[in-house]
Formats: structure tokens, sequence, C-alpha cells
């Protein structure tokens, strides 16, 4: 008697749930959001930043800093609607003419103070718009010599100047 030959039973095939994969990395874009709108909070869309071939990061990040905006208010266009510059960003939220905060720069001095910050190991970073003239950028430095402030640092965003 002859013996038939049995085909093979066909291997069911093995389908990868995606569902895990993407769950991932949904977490890892919401993760990379988050930091970056944390690298971004003391920016201020009102300073319209000057460029220069030169600029670069810091290659440390500071440990204490007060960062002073000094811009101008202006409409959906980015055209100024006041001449004046004003200096945004304090804890208060008021905005103040930059030559005359020396007020509210020692009264940020008192707030590292009560934190037990020493007001010489805190870094300036001055955020001046490119339309803000320098002697009044120079006066506000003056004023933070003033409240106990040693140390200072530009900001300018890197690219050709324009």
């Amino acid at each position: 008697m002859a013996k038939r030959k049995r085909e093979p039973k066909a291997l069911p095939e093995a389908e990868v749930d995606m569902t895990p994969m993407i769950d991932i990395v949904f977490q890892l874009i919401a993760f990379f959001m988050v930091i970056s709108n944390f690298e971004q909070t003391q920016a201020d869309e009102r300073v319209k930043l000057p460029r220069d071939a030169l600029a670069k990061p810091p290659e440390v990040k500071v440990e204490h800093e007060l960062v002073l905006n000094i811009g101008f208010y202006r409409d959906m266009k980015g055209e100024k609607t006041d001449a004046q510059p004003w200096l945004f960003n304090f804890v208060d939220g008021d905005p103040v003419l930059p030559l005359s905060s020396g007020t509210q720069l020692k009264k940020e001095a008192a707030i590292f103070k009560g934190k037990q910050i020493d007001i010489k190991d805190v870094t300036v970073k001055v955020r001046a718009d490119a339309e803000v003239q320098t002697g009044i950028v120079q006066e506000l430095i003056k004023l933070c010599q003033d409240a106990g402030y040693e140390k200072f640092a530009m900001s300018a965003m890197s690219g050709p100047e324009e």
C-alpha cells in the first residue's frame, strides 16, 4: 500500500503589534516638546536679538542668572508701536523703563539673598533688542553694578548680520 505524502501545515504568519512602539514614540515626542519649552522660558517675543556670525551658545549652563529682556512693544507684524524701550520679565511682571529700574534690580538682588545666593555669583544675562541704543544697555549695566551684580552676559542670535 502506497503512503500518501502529507502536505505540511502552513505556519500562521507572525504579526507584530506596533501599538507599544507607537506609544513610546509619542511619549518621546511629548518629552522633547516639554524640554524644549523649558529652555525658552526666559525668552521674550518683544525682543528681537541682534545677529552676529560669532555668536554661540554658552558651553556651560550658568547656575544662577537674572535675565533682563530689553525690547519694544510690537504689533502683529513686528513693527514697533512705542519708540521707548522697556525692560520686561521681572518677578512682579510689570515692565519698567530701563533707566529707572534701579529699585527693581535691588528687589531682585534681595530675592537672591533671601535664597542664600551670593549676589556676586549671579550672572546678569542681557537680552537687548537689536534696535535698543547701546547707551541704554550701558546705563542698565551700570544700574546692575550699583545693585551689587558683577557678572554679565550678552545674548545674540547666530548667523550673518542683517
